[in-house]
């Protein structure tokens, strides 16, 4: 990748790749079942010490930030097997990479938690452009969390302003909304098929749903433990049917709707075992609808397939 890759080793994660034998995990009217696990502790190849979310780049290849190991490591999705880490290239090394977002021709967008750039990269890796900057000001962000593309927009949640800020693909500042002031602590901004925005705002325990030009919609979920609430949701993902997919970081499961706000699953419990989580992150649902969960307290990545679909 031109020389801003280091290819360490390509190999497959032993001990962390549990497959077939795996029992389902998942209740409701969609099922899942485990069929990998990605990762270890360490700050090793192939390891983890703060997994926080992920694309698919246009090779297919699944690219995963770690806030702590400042990096992006690469993986084949279908196996796991490590392809190699990326710290920044010539724009300078990450700090503390959250966000990440790969546009329809390939070029990578990585946001910085801590120095609020956001930095785009060619399909190789290659830097183009740094855009942003830390601060409270329209085109600043603070505390910059997981982010989508739409068309030749970029969302981003900024969880220090309490806010989403929007870019174009140059890195023009467009527009910014925070529902009246009353987001808190936005972790998540991903888009649907149709541009529609939903926004995990974590603070209040609840999703927003907005159209994509900020505009409120609704809202979805509220405090609580049971199906359809919330405690420190986190993640968000929406395959391709727009299902929306919120992982919560204190009631330790991943939970699946429909466009309606109808359950079709739910799983995951305290704990290190298969289906089990701590302080989950970021989610991804690929094509085959398979879905990538940063397991962060575990430092790793556990991946489900559906089973009924």
């Amino acid at each position: 990748m031109k020389g801003l890759i280091t290819i360490l080793c390509v190999w497959l994660i032993g001990s962390a790749n549990a497959l077939a034998a795996a029992p389902e995990v998942i209740a409701g009217k969609t099922k899942f079942k485990h069929v990998m696990t990605i990762g270890s502790k360490g700050a090793g190849i192939g390891q983890f010490r703060y997994v926080e979310d992920f694309a698919i780049d246009s090779q297919g290849r699944l690219l995963v930030t770690d806030a702590r190991n400042s990096n992006v490591q690469i993986f084949d999705k279908y196996s796991g097997e490590y392809l190699g880490t990326f710290e920044g290239g010539s724009a300078g090394k990450f700090e503390k990479p959250e966000g990440i977002a790969v546009d329809a021709v390939g070029n990578i967008y990585i946001a910085d938690y801590v120095n609020g750039y956001i930095k785009k990269y060619d399909k190789d890796f290659t830097h183009i452009i740094t855009f942003s900057d830390f601060g409270i000001d329209p085109g600043e962000n603070m505390e910059s969390e997981f982010m989508t593309i739409y068309e030749n927009r970029l969302y981003m949640a900024d969880k220090g302003n309490n806010r989403v800020d929007v870019f174009d693909l140059e890195g023009n500042f467009l527009f910014l909304f925070d529902h009246k002031g009353s987001l808190e602590a936005p972790q998540a901004a991903k888009s649907t098929s149709t541009g529609d925005i939903y926004v995990v705002d974590m603070g209040n325990d609840r999703v927003l749903h907005f159209n994509r030009e900020g505009i409120f919609k609704r809202k979805l979920g509220k405090y609580g433990k049971r199906a359809g609430e919330f405690d420190k949701p986190v993640g968000l993902a929406i395959d391709g049917r727009d299902h929306i997919y919120v992982s919560e970081a204190h009631n330790d499961r991943i939970q699946v709707f429909d466009q309606d706000f109808n359950l079709l699953a739910t799983w995951g419990e305290h704990g290190s075992g298969i289906g089990q989580f701590k302080n989950l992150h970021g989610l991804l649902v690929d094509e085959r609808g398979y879905v990538f969960a940063a397991d962060t307290g575990n430092n790793r990545i556990q991946v489900f397939a559906p089973q009924n679909q």
